[in-house]
């Protein structure tokens, strides 16, 4: 192969690789993804006798919820926060327990009272505040994409 019918190979190669990227490949999405957010898992065990922990871990999902995926989960003593008759637990410079767990329905923060422990403590479904949940296994994992972060009080 001569010089010149190289040199017209190599161009004609060009210039086919060059139409084939001007012509491009399927269409690409180019909609905003949003990243997958991490979540935060609030687990409270204790209730009204131990009102710093119960107050600080409401704050805490306060605060989380803007930018993560937050859920509250209280068991044991926790879910004598969370009764219909529930007293309003105040302490220091928090804002009360009614106060927040509003706030936190309010924002979309999802609270659950733990099945068993209802039971144990004589109470049903309908002894738990408007907006307050029966723990279900799934909602552990479906509230976020991401990766879970415990925070337990």
């Amino acid at each position: 192969m001569t010089l010149h019918c190289r040199r017209t190979a190599l161009l004609v190669v060009v210039v086919f690789m060059a139409s084939a990227c001007a012509q491009g490949g399927p269409p690409v999405d180019q909609s905003p993804v949003e990243p997958i957010r991490d979540g935060v898992f609030i687990h409270i065990s204790h209730g009204p006798e131990d009102a710093h922990r119960v107050l600080m871990a409401l704050k805490m999902a306060e605060i989380m919820a803007p930018d993560r995926d937050v859920l509250v989960y209280l068991d044991i003593h926790g879910i004598e926060v969370v009764l219909a008759d529930a007293p309003d637990i105040t302490f220091s410079h928090f804002p009360s327990s009614h106060t927040q767990i509003a706030h936190l329905l309010e924002m979309g923060v999802p609270i659950y009272a733990c099945p068993g422990c209802l039971k144990a403590a004589g109470k049903g479904p309908e002894d738990l505040a408007e907006g307050i949940q029966v723990a279900e296994k799934d909602a552990f994992f479906d509230f976020t994409k991401g990766r879970i972060l415990t925070l337990d009080y």
